[in-house]
């Protein structure tokens, strides 16, 4: 059985990637979906860089976590397009399908989901990505019940893969909107507190913003420090 560290253990070296779909999901974000040439296994939580390089040789590259799953022919990432942001401007305006980049991975050892422990996931914006990672390889495994998921964003149109979530389960939240009876504002412990029975690891995922209200949220819920993975990024919803 392929283990964790046999995984993460490989060297990772620079290959490239050819687009094979792109879409927008929503008005901030670009979808790509990639062939990658010599691609390694990954896990659910792990990322992969991004490098652009210009004709004079300046390059400039960004991490971006993988939303599809190991048995999924194609690599698939999810790109916020930020103001001024020299890789994700590119993706999101130039880059076209057939076109090839540059991309190492996939990284990470610390925020990854084993598929087997229990864990929920607490994310937010587009750091629900690592989350649908995760429940892509949950609905392969079978392992659906060892994997809980809460997602928040502004509102349904807004978040990044809101559908595919709910459809399978997750507990969606949205900060501005009113949703199945549930009123407009971030996920309360009350809400979240019921999912933790047995989980043994949970993962945090947006942005800072979120990340101060999301942490002292699961501690407040009996959550080990330990036991709480956190990965964050800059603006986000």
């Amino acid at each position: 059985m392929t283990t964790i560290d046999d995984v993460t253990a490989r060297p990772t070296r620079w290959t490239t990637g050819t687009i094979i779909e792109k879409e927008q999901p929503t008005p901030t974000t670009v979808r790509l979906r990639l062939h990658v040439e010599e691609r390694q296994r990954h896990w659910p939580g792990q990322h992969y860089l991004v490098r652009l390089r210009a004709p004079d040789d300046y390059t400039a590259q960004r991490s971006y976590s993988l939303a599809s799953a190991d048995h999924d022919p194609l690599v698939e990432l999810l790109v916020e397009k930020l103001p001024g942001g020299e890789v994700s401007e590119f993706l999101a305006d130039v880059a076209e399908v057939g076109d090839e980049l540059e991309l190492r991975g996939p990284i990470g050892r610390w925020f990854l989901w084993d598929t087997r422990t229990p864990a929920l996931c607490l994310v937010a914006g587009t750091g629900v990505v690592p989350a649908v990672s995760m429940t892509r390889a949950a609905r392969h495994l079978g392992r659906t019940d060892r994997l809980k998921v809460v997602a928040v964003g502004r509102g349904h149109d807004a978040l990044p893969y809101a559908d595919e979530l709910g459809r399978y389960g997750a507990s969606l939240a949205f900060t501005r909107e009113v949703a199945d009876g549930r009123p407009a504002g971030p996920p309360t412990a009350e809400e979240v507190a019921p999912l933790l029975a047995g989980v043994e690891v949970a993962f945090v995922c947006g942005s800072s913003r979120f990340v101060l209200l999301a942490t002292p949220l699961l501690l407040e819920c009996g959550v080990e420090p330990s036991a709480i993975r956190v990965e964050q990024f800059g603006a986000s919803g």
